[in-house]
């Protein structure tokens, strides 16, 4: 397997190939990202993707029953007895007809691929389960990463199911006040050590690399491209709901970039293996207070260039942000990130896919969050995005009404539940308080509670009046 399965620098002109075992997730030549690559020449490839149709037969094998590793064939970097699963990726992909006429386009054109399901309510369990898999591998006794909440709470259920003699232990960084309690409640539920340092998430990346380099701590923030095969199998269940049929576009919120990056190296590989005959174009979409990449890519025109990324643009961007003393704000906190680490890896997404970027305000966020809501899915605010930027890229002409779309809902509404009860809150204040001060100006779909006497022809009256 480890001559089969390796790490390689995504630079074309560098290339340089690192052993599969290191955990340094850095390009020892440039200093550059990694991809795990595969010799495909030696490996056994599916002639088709229906192939995993037959996995269904065996879901009484627990790597079959993954909505993971059932296609590990894709990502064949562990072997089978060393592979960690609790059952990650048993997610649905619904065809959502209100949806799509909130968005402008066609009945039966627009599908959620709702990864709120997953065991720790998010999609980073499809990335934590090759993560903590390739920890595993490597020997590691702890695991650390910075997050806005989804990263740390995958991280510390991996930790506390994953098994193991000595069981992996959880070390999670987060900024002062930049994690919804619905997500801290899981780290702290599920045994991880916690660390708040004075800062937001970029600042407690910037940590909790360098504390994993100097302690030998297992890494596992999407700059980990372990983390990322995983991810790629959001991707093969939407192929997969939709019966292998390419849709004409994903549409996916923008944050750390992992998704949109690993969505990329997806379907590249799967039209290199011949799997596919086109990719779908990608489209990321932004909050507009941690819109970094749609600056960049939108206004300042950087691109991936077959590699050639325009160093001293994106420096220069770089460093004004922080001469201003920009610091991401939005709502949307799984996506409150200004310093994208997987940057390079997504502009080379979209350039294999034909890729946009758009950004969404929080205001517009929620109306989609309320719409998705409205139709059965709960998603928390960050989710949501893909709808708003779906509206916003019909209404520009980017995208037409009789396209085939995948939005990607990313995580639980309950890992926000403050966001969508001061949304809908009757009291004028409980809105202002949370969302007021973020700009949110109204509650467009709000479900406002009644309020009535204790008295039952009055509660009745209400009932009939409203239901």
């Amino acid at each position: 397997m480890a001559d089969l399965a390796f790490q390689r620098c995504i630079d074309p002109s560098c290339r340089a190939t690192v052993d599969l075992a290191d955990t340094s997730f850095q390009c020892p030549r440039c200093g550059g990202l990694l991809d795990v690559a595969y010799d495909w020449d030696r490996l056994p490839v599916p002639k088709s993707l229906a192939h995993f149709e037959t996995k269904w037969a065996n879901r009484s094998d627990p790597l079959d029953f993954s909505g993971v590793w059932r296609f590990r064939e894709l990502f064949p970097f562990a072997p089978d007895p060393t592979i960690v699963t609790i059952g990650e990726g048993q997610t649905l992909c619904q065809r959502a007809d209100a949806v799509a006429a909130y968005c402008g386009m066609n009945p039966g054109q627009v599908y959620l691929q709702y990864e709120g399901m997953n065991p720790s309510g998010s999609f980073k369990d499809n990335g934590m389960t090759a993560a903590f898999t390739h920890a595993r591998m490597t020997g590691a006794r702890r695991a650390a990463c910075a997050s806005t909440g989804n990263t740390s709470a995958s991280l510390a259920v991996y930790c506390a199911a994953g098994g193991g003699d000595p069981p992996l232990r959880a070390v999670i960084f987060i900024g002062s006040g930049k994690i919804s309690y619905g997500k801290l409640s899981q780290a702290l539920e599920h045994g991880a050590l916690t660390v708040q340092i004075a800062g937001d998430f970029d600042d407690a990346l910037r940590q909790v690399q360098d504390v994993s380099r100097r302690l030998g701590i297992y890494l596992v923030n999407s700059v980990n491209p372990f983390r990322l095969e995983g991810q790629k199998t959001i991707m093969l269940r939407v192929l997969e709901a939709l019966r292998w049929r390419v849709p004409d576009w994903v549409v996916v919120p923008g944050g750390n970039l992992g998704n949109v990056s690993s969505f990329g190296k997806a379907f590249i590989e799967l039209q290199d293996l011949g799997l596919i005959d086109r990719p779908p174009r990608l489209a990321v979409v932004n909050a507009a207070g941690a819109n970094t990449f749609h600056q960049l890519h939108g206004r300042h025109g950087l691109r991936w260039n077959g590699g050639a990324v325009d160093r001293p643009r994106l420096s220069a961007f770089m460093t004004a942000m922080d001469a201003a003393g920009g610091r991401a704000d939005t709502l949307a906190s799984a996506i409150e990130i200004n310093r994208p680490v997987n940057l390079p890896k997504a502009l080379r997404a979209l350039e294999r896919c034909g890729g946009v970027v758009c950004e969404a305000t929080d205001g517009e966020i929620l109306d989609a969050k309320a719409k998705v809501g409205a139709g059965g899915l709960g998603c928390e605010p960050a989710s949501a995005a893909s709808v708003a930027g779906l509206l916003k890229l019909v209404k520009e002409g980017v995208i037409s009404k009789d396209e085939t779309v995948a939005c990607v809902l990313t995580g639980h509404v309950l890992k926000d539940p403050d966001a969508t009860v001061a949304y809908h809150a009757a009291d004028p204040a409980v809105f202002e308080a949370k969302l007021g001060k973020r700009g949110v100006r109204r509650a467009s779909f709000a479900n406002r509670a009644v309020q009535v006497p204790n008295d039952l022809a009055e509660i009745v009256k209400a009932i009939e009046l409203y239901a």
